[in-house]
């Protein structure tokens, strides 16, 4: 694809508006602009500074398309690197494609989706990573995955991974020197100063990869099954955490027959809930494929709230208790949250009763409210947001994932390497191997099939 022509694309979400930004980029966008547009003081925006706005019409010979405001950002200094035009017109769709279509016919392209921020990572703005997280950016939902995304943006996670790549370098570099004098066994890196940086580097990255279990929920939301028998008040639950009425709620048992979802945000993590169909014997062929349902969503699930009817759950303990275990036992792996539902339907007396037989289940009337709070409280506990709190470097992005377990797998066979002995030219390949696994996160290493798969999923205008 040509990277050197001037593309235009609305940089504003589609759709009628207040106002509309068209975004230009290229060589010749103020040459462009310059042709389209009539300034009321008779400005060009050639003679212009940059990082200046001019007040204007965009006008075809005797035809005005728009009053707007047209924002001059001069290479280098622009999002691109490339001369810049970001033009401000009224919020009229029909306003929008009459002056992109203008600007089409008098030789600009239209942008593909990403393509502005494919030209910054280009022309050496941002690196591969930064431009990754622009796309982040966008789509974060909660104040947990905007965080990550903004520390990600201005290059927290790329300045970390340059430092280990440039340390490596140096003594890739130096046992290549080597190379060069293996007649008079001369020796340039010092083996104990490698050992301990490749040891350091082996901390790093396993570090970096641990965060991907946190970072990954925390970009894509927590998912959270709401299991339990029919007519325990799943669906009703389910709307007193969305506040809104998401799921049918009817006395009839049975009435959720396939799984519903809705995300919200709790304490600045995205949360995604999903309303199971009601587990039981049952004949039913649709609601028995719910059912099925209801257990492969279990699998999937970071957490499982098994929602129990109070009065049931008093009577019947014993029984609850088998099935508790059943389900610990079948996924060991997912946390287990007991909630015992309708509580207000238990008079003073069987309330302390309830609590001494199960003092780890929370107790709520998701009719009413009561306990959504502490149940809100008791899910962000099974989230360790340590590394985010403390604003540590979190992997949320399953490429640099790849990379880094492969860049560890390369920099633990250099240790190997070191420890048996093995000669330098064997020892500079394992190095050089590493180096091109960090490299390929910044984007140092890249090529055209990577960057087609990245910038494809990114929207058209950024």
């Amino acid at each position: 694809m040509n990277h050197s022509d001037t593309i235009i694309a609305l940089a504003t979400p589609s759709g009628a508006g207040a106002i509309a930004v068209i975004r230009l980029s290229g060589e010749d966008a103020i040459v462009f602009a310059d042709s389209l547009f009539l300034s009321i003081r008779g400005k060009k925006l050639k003679t212009q500074k940059s990082h200046t706005i001019l007040l204007g019409h965009i006008v075809e010979g005797s035809k005005t398309y728009d009053q707007v405001l047209v924002s001059i950002f001069k290479n280098p200094h622009s999002y691109t690197g490339e001369d810049v035009i970001e033009i401000s017109c009224h919020g009229s769709p029909y306003i929008q494609q009459q002056i992109i279509q203008l600007f089409l016919r008098n030789g600009c392209r239209m942008a593909d989706p990403g393509e502005f921020t494919l030209r910054a990572f280009l022309n050496g703005k941002i690196d591969l990573s930064q431009a990754e997280a622009v796309a982040d950016l966008i789509a974060s939902d909660n104040a947990a995955s905007h965080q990550i995304a903004i520390q990600q943006m201005r290059g927290g996670f790329s300045n970390e991974i340059k430092a280990l790549r440039d340390e490596l370098l140096n003594f890739a570099s130096l046992i290549e020197l080597e190379l060069d004098f293996a007649e008079e066994d001369v020796e340039f890196a010092n083996r104990d100063e490698f050992k301990a940086l490749l040891n350091k580097i082996q901390r790093v990255l396993k570090s970096l990869i641990d965060s991907f279990a946190v970072g990954n929920v925390i970009k894509n939301g927590i998912p959270v099954a709401i299991i339990g028998e029919p007519n325990v008040g799943k669906s009703t639950l389910l709307n007193a955490l969305l506040n809104e009425e998401r799921a049918i709620v009817s006395e009839i048992a049975g009435t959720t027959r396939d799984t519903i979802e809705d995300e919200i945000s709790i304490g600045g993590l995205g949360f995604r809930f999903i309303d199971t169909a009601g587990i039981r014997e049952t004949e039913d062929i649709v609601e028995g494929i719910g059912i099925r349902k209801t257990f492969e969503k279990i699998e999937k699930a970071q957490v499982v709230i098994y929602l129990i009817e109070s009065q049931k759950f008093k009577e019947q303990g014993a029984r609850f208790k088998i099935e508790i275990e059943k389900i610990k036992n079948k996924y060991p792996q997912i946390p287990l949250l007991i909630v015992a539902n309708k509580v207000d339907q238990l008079s003073k007396d069987e309330l302390p009763e309830l609590q001494s037989t199960f003092p780890d289940a929370l107790l709520l009337a998701a009719k009413d409210g009561l306990g959504i709070e502490s149940l809100q409280n008791k899910l962000l506990d099974f989230v360790n947001t340590g590394a985010l709190r403390n604003n540590e470097t979190i992997v949320t992005n399953t490429r640099h994932y790849d990379s880094l377990l492969k860049a560890l797998e390369a920099v633990e066979k250099v240790s190997f390497a070191m420890d048996d002995g093995i000669s330098g030219d064997l020892l500079s390949l394992d190095i050089r191997e590493a180096l091109d696994h960090f490299g390929a996160i910044t984007g140092e290493i890249t090529s055209d099939d990577l960057l087609g798969n990245i910038f494809a999923n990114f929207c058209i205008g950024k």
